[in-house]
């Protein structure tokens, strides 16, 4: 595999990361990609109470087995689906390790709320680490109770995907990728822009009472159809509806995620999407988003080329 054909995926063992190695296993499946699992652990060094004042590492050989032992369930649940997988453990923060491994991936995945997982440690305090700085797509994929329950018994589907826009670079680089997906998935794609026009819901609610507010909501609807016709344009059998909508983009993105199966955003915009994947905005969306939500940022784009294979995978 090549260094930009494989899901990256991390796992811990939680329901929340199987659930998302189970989505990512489709999305390599239907992109003819392969998978690379991935284990994380960090151990911390413990002054020791010898008499020669020196330290000792605490023994890891009963992690690293349980790491091995969670990297081999989940790769036998992605075997089963056909895709071509490998596996490795990692020493570190898990979003530090993502984030030096996206380098040479297609996409890495992860899921939330989990016990003690990913969840916490990506949607915790180094909430914005991945999403922010991964060198490829991150997908953050939710888990709920129905997925805890039972796996479900056919596998995830993207039959429909939201994307939001707002006339920046990152998030026409986003609304690159969202056609993609949906050429991929054979998906209806939505473009969504946010202006938070209405009295007393958003920045610009203090405009004087002058102002035509549907005028600049016709204005937005004007830019959002430049910048779809132009995306669109070198995939002509991509359908893009377009809404621009009275919002903040949180509520708006948060509020879709309950009827559609994907949501794609950039990260670095203006706007009402601007900060949405690196502030309590993005907390938001990430926290509370019904569906998988797919971060894009511009760092994507500019991805270091190299023929060494910097994933250290071992075949599954």
């Amino acid at each position: 595999m090549s260094h930009d054909d494989v899901v990256l995926v991390g796992v811990d063992g939680s329901p929340a990361s199987l659930h998302a190695a189970d989505w990512a296993a489709e999305h390599a499946r239907r992109h003819g990609y392969g998978m690379h699992l991935v284990c994380s652990y960090a151990v911390p060094s413990f002054t020791a109470a010898a008499l020669d004042g020196g330290y000792a590492a605490l023994d890891d050989t009963a992690i690293a087995a349980g790491a091995r032992a969670v990297l081999d369930e989940a790769t036998e649940r992605v075997r089963a689906t056909g895709v071509r997988v490998t596996s490795a453990v990692a020493t570190g923060d898990a979003a530090a390790v993502l984030v030096d491994l996206s380098r040479g991936a297609a996409t890495v995945v992860v899921g939330t709320r989990g016990r003690g997982g990913f969840a916490e440690r990506l949607l915790g305090t180094v909430s914005s680490a991945l999403p922010a700085h991964a060198h490829c797509p991150t997908v953050v994929v939710p888990l709920h109770q129905h997925d805890e329950d039972e796996r479900a018994a056919e596998p995830p589907r993207v039959r429909r995907i939201v994307v939001g826009v707002d006339g920046s670079p990152a998030a026409e680089v986003a609304l690159e990728h969202a056609i993609r997906e949906a050429e991929t998935w054979g998906a209806e794609l939505t473009a969504v822009a946010g202006v938070p026009v209405g009295t007393g819901a958003g920045i610009l609610a203090w405009l004087p009472a002058a102002v035509d507010h549907e005028a600049i909501l016709r204005d937005a609807a004007e830019g959002l159809d430049v910048v779809v016709d132009r995306a669109v344009a070198k995939h002509p059998g991509v359908q893009v509806r377009r809404h621009v909508l009275d919002g903040t983009g949180a509520a708006l993105l948060t509020e879709f995620s309950t009827a559609v199966d994907l949501v794609v955003v950039g990260s670095r915009g203006r706007g009402g999407f601007a900060g949405l994947l690196l502030g309590s905005t993005s907390q938001a969306v990430l926290h509370h988003a019904a569906c998988p939500v797919m971060v894009v940022t511009r760092r994507c784009e500019e991805r270091e080329n190299g023929s060494h294979d910097p994933l250290g995978r071992r075949p599954g």
